[in-house]
């Protein structure tokens, strides 16, 4: 009887212990490091802002050789040159670089160092700086436990780094979560991001990451954290002498990957190796990072963290150990970027190829609007973007482990980041045969493996959110093979294909370009066999589209490109419809145990091709983008357009259609015209297919041939729209400040335009802009206008039509800090050439209120109406019979912009190269003619949906049994406004959108219920059997007496 009272209260104790995990968060998941908060029932929502600044340290450069060399033998081979000493964990191992501290640093003695033959490359050292704020958020105080979705985003501010920073030590997106005021009941917050992406059906089956080395690049841990029982090593990169965290950003990212209690992570068997490279200062350098990488590789890791990024793909040290990194079978999670909701925002290295670039989704799988977007900008000019994020998880209020103890939330991709590093050590765990898995067969199994979500296009989510288990079925079923990431390509597949999908494609059109990753899961090098075969589909019109296809000559590291460009038959010149096919790709890789010499692995596959076709439109609906000419950090320095932005100094967003200019390119699509991109010279495209040529923010010189040509097309009815932006040299030499740079090459070579350079190209026509640089709002055509760093016209026709405005001289106010108001500013000029059937010219001296970027009042109306103007020869009233008309500028007030003397733009142009100190234009190169592939016709029919679960050649899913246990998945939101984050529960269950886990707990619910039950007639009926029988019959007291008695005494009555 004491045992069934035992199980009986033991029920009724695992009834009650459902409770927290359904209806409220223990008061366990409070944070341990508590932040101020004022008193009441309100909490501070405390953002972590960033001051950075950063700078080429002075006279230190990376020396980089060909191979890893002792350092004796580095110091003979540079003996000349003064050594700065690096004392770290790396000091007695062979290195593959050195930093040189050289007083006097000329041209010629850096030249006499990168001419040694073991030398590969000479680069200057770099430094990062960053300063963290706690400020209250300006939004008004909400109580503690309130969720809204929207509190991290709208006091968000670019800060755009000048180098790498860590991505949430770098935005203000590390959000540090208030204590509970008060008790309430609150839908489940999630207690665990490894348990809602179900890790614990892996831990059930015994896999905790044991066996898998993981490192963490950031700032350090505490030795004797509570919530770490596997720390292999830690290690200091930095100049100072701790190993501590002094920031709390480092453990939260381990505690996300590797704790064992309270906010558990996904992997607490894992060996932890902690790289500690930035200091509490929040400061690194290259030269850190280099020789940590350097460790990590010869310490055989397997997995790395780094929660890091920056706009510099061509910062060639970190790049080129980041592909060594891989080849050496690391596999590398790293953070997407803060940078959203802007296009082209990703960072480095996490837009590599051979990098799980990851972006961040709230836990009501929305695209976090901080998560930055594709494309890559590395193609651009002439290509096309790579896909990037590969994956997105959640990366908004995750709960992680604090500096020293307890739990914390935090957002950001940084977080996102060792969500999924978490996750990718644990899998790597369950893999029996551990040579299976790489970079690429990991990278494999977690896009082929993710669920898409509904309504978001590819730049913004990748191949979808991570699915641990379905990634977990895929690994263990794995095969070495090759796919392609995306694996199809649906132009007329809306959202998720935009912007593919939002243009169909014509006869005579520039060629579609598809930039496609090829992913190699047999080994870390490979080749393309033969050339890729196209085959269309005839029963889908796949004769009516003419494919040619490029790629890369090697696929190193486990990764290349093949890019795809698209273009319509003549045939089909007036035809309408849909038109399939596919192209085949079969790569090779050696056999790394294949006991054959010159053994070879090889996969075959298919990349279906699908697009919509329609008639040619008509040249008055047709606008061509030049993308030639320009130019966007990295390589060089160019400003923002805006020079208010002076936290976010570089122009780094690629300045295409579907980047900085998405929303314009939008809008112009919505008022029906077809806007192609021009990746080449002026001279190579048939002016009399378009009506206009839409030139904004360029950077780039221009070949002679390039301004005869386009004098000839405006004659023969071409039209041409400028939007311009400011240049001055005194100003220039001014912001090279901004960034703190001591170095002057890093003095913006052009100003937001390359002002001279288009002067040149309008000359003919008696145009030019000035160099004066103005800023200010006003009222044009009944509409608001915000004037943002531009330019204004110096010289224009007298029968052109000029439009002026009251504007604040803003160079002055850069250069003296002097305020001062100019009249009659001329910012718009529309000018019909004279020639018969010539076309129409249209200057404009500001781009920011087209760009995405830092756009305050956009001017999308005045760009249609430029557009009536060029293509319809519609001149707008509001414009003609303008108050603000002035008669045009002759030029005669002042002299015209001339270029920076000493400036370095040849080193970044296309168009000049060095010759004699004295840049000179380079040979006109050849135009862009692709090889069309021969077509191999096939009679079968496609799919009509291309899109399924992608899956990999060798993977049946249905093969993979897991076992048989209920997940703990809730699946949250965020409180709608207006809901009550209490419970309104009529007969135990939320109304409406409810919790999902309480409808799942119901059976449990009533199985315990009914088992407290029976326990309890049990007891009764054992309690009746042991009675012992009377021989004497007596009176017995009525049975309500008896329960009085009992419940007065506190006791059972006794017989």
């Amino acid at each position: 009887m004491l045992l069934l009272s035992v199980w009986a209260s033991t029920l009724l104790g695992l009834l009650a212990g459902f409770l927290p995990a359904v209806g409220m968060e223990p008061q366990g998941g409070a944070s341990a490091e508590p932040l101020p908060s004022p008193s009441g029932s309100n909490c501070s929502q405390l953002t972590l802002k960033l001051e950075f600044s950063s700078e080429v340290v002075e006279h230190e450069y990376i020396v980089a050789f060909t191979g890893y060399f002792s350092a004796k033998a580095r110091s003979l081979y540079i003996s000349s040159w003064h050594i700065v000493p690096r004392e770290n964990p790396a000091s007695d191992f062979p290195s593959d670089f050195e930093l040189v501290h050289i007083r006097q640093a000329s041209p010629s003695s850096l030249l006499t160092l990168e001419d040694h033959p073991y030398i590969k490359r000479v680069t200057p050292q770099r430094k990062v700086f960053r300063s963290l704020k706690y400020i209250p958020s300006p939004e008004p105080a909400a109580p503690c436990n309130a969720t809204r979705g929207t509190q991290k985003w709208q006091s968000w501010q670019s800060s755009r780094p000048f180098r790498r920073t860590s991505l949430s030590l770098g935005s203000g997106f590390w959000h540090a979560t208030g204590r509970h005021s008060s008790r309430r009941l609150l839908r489940a917050i999630p207690r665990h991001v490894a348990q809602i992406l179900q890790a614990d059906v892996l831990w059930q089956m015994g896999h905790t990451g044991s066996g898998v080395k993981v490192a963490v690049f950031d700032t350090g841990l505490s030795e004797k954290h509570p919530h770490f029982k596997n720390v292999k090593e830690r290690t200091n990169w930095t100049n100072e002498k701790t190993l501590d965290d002094g920031l709390g950003h480092g453990t939260f990212v381990a505690g996300v990957i590797a704790s064992m209690r309270e906010c558990q992570g996904f992997a607490p068997d894992s060996e932890l190796h902690i790289f500690r490279v930035f200091t509490n200062n929040q400061v690194s350098y290259t030269s850190w990072f280099l020789d940590a990488f350097n460790y990590a590789i010869l310490k055989k890791i397997d997995v790395l963290n780094l929660s890091i990024g920056g706009p510099d793909f061509m910062d060639h040290p970190f790049v080129d150990k980041v592909w060594e990194l891989t080849a050496n079978r690391v596999i590398m999670v790293s953070a997407i970027g803060n940078d959203g909701p802007l296009y082209g925002t990703l960072n480095n290295p996490a837009d590599q190829m051979d990098v799980i670039g990851v972006g961040g989704i709230d836990f009501e799988d929305n695209i976090a609007r901080f998560s930055s977007r594709g494309m890559t900008t590395w193609e651009l000019p002439g290509g096309y973007g790579r896909v990037k994020p590969d994956i997105v998880t959640y990366g908004s209020g995750v709960r992680g482990s604090g500096m020293k103890e307890g739990c914390r939330s935090l957002s950001g991709t940084s977080v996102a980041s060792p969500v999924v590093a978490g996750a990718v050590t644990l899998l790597a765990s369950t893999v029996l045969n551990r040579e299976l898995v790489n970079p690429a067969s990991m990278k494999q199994a977690l896009i082929a493996s993710a669920r898409r979500l509904p309504g978001v296009n590819m730049f913004e989510q990748g191949h979808g959110k991570l699915d641990l288990i379905r990634a977990y079925q895929i690994l263990n079923s794995y095969r070495p093979q090759a796919s392609l990431s995306p694996s199809y390509i649906d132009l007329t597949e809306c959202p998720y294909m935009w912007p593919y999908c939002s243009q169909p494609i014509y006869y005579g059109g520039m060629p579609t370009i598809v930039n496609v990753t090829i992913l190699n899961g047999m080994g870390v090098t490979g080749r393309i066999v033969d050339k890729p075969i196209w085959q269309p589909y005839l029963p889908q019109n796949g004769d009516h589209i003419d494919v040619a296809v490029s790629y890369s000559p090697v696929l190193w590291p486990w990764a290349g490109y093949l890019a795809v460009s698209i273009s319509v038959a003549k045939k089909a010149a007036s035809w309408e419809g849909i038109a399939q096919g596919h192209v085949m790709v079969t790569v090779a890789s050696p056999a790394e145990n294949d006991s054959e010499v010159g053994g070879e692995l090889t996969s075959t596959v298919k990349l279906p091709i699908k697009v919509k076709i329609v008639p040619t439109p008509p040249r008055s609906k047709r606008v061509l983008w030049d993308q030639y000419h320009n130019l966007r950090y990295p390589p060089g320095y160019f400003p923002r357009d805006n020079l208010r932005m002076k936290n976010d100094p570089l122009d780094w967003n690629g300045d295409h259609i579907h980047t900085n200019f998405r929303d314009m390119y939008q809008h112009l699509r919505s008022m029906g015209y077809f806007v192609e991109v021009l990746g080449a010279p002026i001279t190579c495209f048939d002016a009399s297919q378009y009506g206009t040529l839409l030139m904004v923010d360029s950077e780039e010189e221009y070949f002679p041939e390039e301004i005869t040509k386009l004098r000839r097309d405006i004659d023969n009815g071409l039209s041409l729209i400028i939007f311009s932006d400011w240049y001055n040299t005194s100003v220039m030499r001014k912001v090279k400040f901004y960034d703190e740079n001591t170095r002057q090459w890093w003095m913006p070579d052009t100003g937001g335009a390359n002002v001279p350079a288009l002067n040149d190209l309008i000359s003919v026509w008696g145009m030019a802009f000035s160099d004066g640089l103005y800023e200010g709002d006003f009222t044009l055509a009944d509409h608001d206008m915000y004037y943002a760093s531009g330019c204004s016209i110096a010289r224009f026709p007298e029968d052109g039509i000029v439009i002026a405005k009251n504007l604040k001289d803003q160079g002055l106010e850069v250069l003296k800090q002097e305020t001062a108001v100019v009249e009659g500013v001329p910012i718009l000029g529309l000018y019909q050439t004279p020639s018969d059937g010539g076309g129409r010219i249209a200057l404009y001296g500001d781009s920011n209120c087209i760009d995405d970027s830092h756009r305050q009042k956009d001017c999308f109306w005045l760009l249609d109406a430029l557009l009536q103007y060029t293509s319809y020869s519609m001149t707008p009233p509001s414009l003609s019979h303008s108050h603000s008309r002035v008669a045009p500028p002759t030029g005669a007030e002042r002299p015209l912009p001339q270029r920076l003397e000493g400036n370095h733009l040849y080193r970044y142009s296309k168009v000049l190269e060095a010759h004699l100190g004295d840049p000179k234009p380079r040979p006109l190169p050849a135009c862009p003619h692709l090889s069309w592939a021969k077509p191999q016709p096939v009679n079968e029919t496609a799919p009509s949906n291309l899109w399924k679960h992608q899956k990999l050649l060798s993977v049946d899913l249905d093969k993979v049994a897991l076992p048989n246990v209920r997940a703990y998945r809730p699946q949250v939101r965020p409180l709608s406004p207006g809901e009550s984050g209490a419970w309104d529960i009529p007969g135990g269950i939320m109304p409406g959108r409810y919790n999902q886990e309480v409808g799942q707990t119901i059976p449990v619910f009533a199985f315990l219920g009914a088992m407290v039950v029976l326990s309890f007639f049990v007891v009764q009926l054992t309690k009746a059997k042991s009675k012992p029988k009377r021989r004497k019959p007596r009176i017995k007291r009525p049975i309500y007496l008896q329960q009085q008695t009992s419940a007065s005494s506190g006791k059972n009555p006794t017989v």
